[in-house]
């Protein structure tokens, strides 16, 4: 009761920054696996398992303060006891806890205890008025209170049983119960915020390895009807047939001369392009870009790729064949992608080909486009940001205009017509930083696809209210691509999944 009152009191829109908290996880029934995906969800992040948030909070140096209640209700007090202690060294960190015995490990962190049995915390008239009508210990737990245990071997049970129960239940098996285990398992908190089970199933179908029983695919599609998307085709890691591409650290949707293709970038700075159609395999370039982060398509089937340093590099498909006789010597050696990439004097922090141009953005905030007159490459910059653009796309519009789009560390998402000034206000914004975008001309309008820190998707007709479509793989989303016939495909380091919306 106490904090359940400190916490509404702390949660308000007019509370000072001093007092506020950030963070409720009640730990009746929560796993130190479960807790991590709730308390990530709360701070914007999409941790996936207690060493990532602990990563997440210590790198986040902001002042965070965290309730936790109940942790003598908790599945498993003591993993939840060692996350504690991981959390309490951070001295941006305040940890608020309630339990019932202060364990050795706790005392440990030399905490400050509230003892709210002690006489100067409470009027004894009242407690013992509220002691003679509470429940006892043993009549909390009511007969028949406890949920039924859901058929582990079953999307269908799985995606309508109560979700903690379920990945408790996961935690404890050693059966891989046809594959849906490890779908479960690698989503991780997709499935155990609230949400209807039509989107968990989507979100179990979207993490299926192709190991799993073949039956469970169609089982799981048939459970989607409402989710408002339909898997199209799908990767995850540890797949054969067809292989997995590894993590996508970025995409970048092929045009012109490569349409159909999409290339992946993984952690290796390996580039590889597949067929936006089926995710099969096509083809790669020919050498590593250490520490790539962005690729990026011009129509004529030349590449940039943005490398580690913030360099970019001119690159040629694989896909295309090179030109050969008098077309290959009528060429000349200054291609337009190298004019353009000769006209970025700084270290680029993303980049997208739109139309004829070029598009970049940098650690300070700036966006800028590069465009060929003639032989000559004229350049416009706008501020747009604070701290890094980390994403960057657009649109081709008659006659030769564009859209810019720019996402940034600052949780906005900013549009720009090159020449005029920019919208005063961000297109979205949030209370996370933004980690890709894309853009598209489809058969039903344009469409712009965020991704963003905390794991969510937006998928959204650029021309309509900012409601759209969203998605949440369970993953930090590495990278999005829109694709003109309106299909969506989302990279994270454990999949690759092309979505359909429906």
């Amino acid at each position: 009761m106490f904090l359940a009152w400190l916490a509404e009191q702390a949660t308000g829109p007019d509370v000072m920054v001093e007092r506020r908290v950030h963070g409720l996880v009640p730990l009746t029934g929560h796993s130190a696996l479960t807790a991590s995906w709730m308390l990530a969800e709360q701070l914007g992040s999409a941790a996936r398992t207690p060493g990532d948030l602990i990563a997440a909070m210590a790198a986040d140096r902001r002042r965070t303060v965290v309730v936790l209640p109940d942790l003598h209700h908790a599945a498993a007090p003591d993993a939840i006891e060692e996350l504690i202690g991981a959390l309490a060294r951070f001295k941006q960190v305040r940890l608020i806890v309630e339990t019932r015995e202060v364990s050795a490990g706790l005392l440990a962190l030399a905490p400050a205890v509230m003892d709210l049995e002690a006489a100067q915390w409470r009027d004894e008239e009242r407690y013992a008025v509220w002691a003679a009508s509470a429940p006892s210990a043993e009549s909390d737990a009511l007969p028949g209170s406890k949920p039924a245990t859901p058929d582990l071997d079953d999307p269908s049970s799985v995606c309508r049983a109560e979700p903690l129960q379920v990945t408790a239940l996961y935690e404890l098996s050693a059966d891989a119960h046809g594959g849906v285990r490890a779908a479960w398992l690698r989503a991780g908190g997709a499935l155990t915020r609230p949400c209807p089970p039509a989107e968990r199933a989507l979100v179990l179908l979207a993490a299926l390895g192709d190991d799993a029983d073949p039956r469970l695919a169609s089982e799981l599609q048939k459970l989607t009807d409402g989710a408002g998307w339909t898997v199209h085709w799908k990767r995850t890691r540890g797949d054969i047939n067809p292989p997995w591409p590894g993590p996508a650290l970025a995409l970048g949707i092929g045009v012109g001369k490569t349409s159909g293709s999409v290339a992946v970038i993984d952690h290796q700075g390996i580039v590889r392009l597949i067929e936006s159609e089926d995710g099969r395999a096509q083809s790669r370039l020919p050498q590593v870009v250490p520490g790539a982060s962005a690729v990026t398509f011009r129509r004529d089937g030349d590449m940039a790729v943005l490398d580690g340093r913030g360099h970019l590099t001119l690159q040629q498909s694989p896909t295309v064949p090179p030109s050969t006789g008098l077309s290959s010597l009528l060429e000349t050696e200054a291609k337009p992608l190298g004019q353009l990439l000769a006209a970025v004097e700084e270290s680029a922090t993303a980049v997208a080909c739109v139309g004829d141009g070029l598009a970049w953005g940098n650690g300070a905030g700036s966006v800028q486009v590069a465009m060929l007159d003639g032989d000559m490459v004229g350049v416009t910059r706008e501020a747009l940001h604070k701290g890094a653009v980390t994403g960057v796309t657009g649109l081709e519009l008659p006659e030769g205009a564009m859209l810019i789009y720019s996402g940034g560390q600052d949780g906005r998402v900013r549009v720009w017509a090159p020449h005029r000034a920019p919208m005063t206000r961000a297109l979205r914004e949030r209370d996370c930083g933004v980690t890709a975008l894309s853009a598209a001309q489809t058969p039903h309008g344009p469409v712009l696809v965020i991704g963003w820190e905390d794991g969510l998707v937006e998928y959204s007709a650029v021309e309509a209210e900012p409601a759209g479509r969203f998605f949440r793989p369970g993953a930090p989303v590495r990278s999005v691509a829109a694709l003109e016939n309106g299909n969506l495909i989302v990279g994270t380091d454990e999949m690759l999944v092309c979505l359909t919306p429906c």
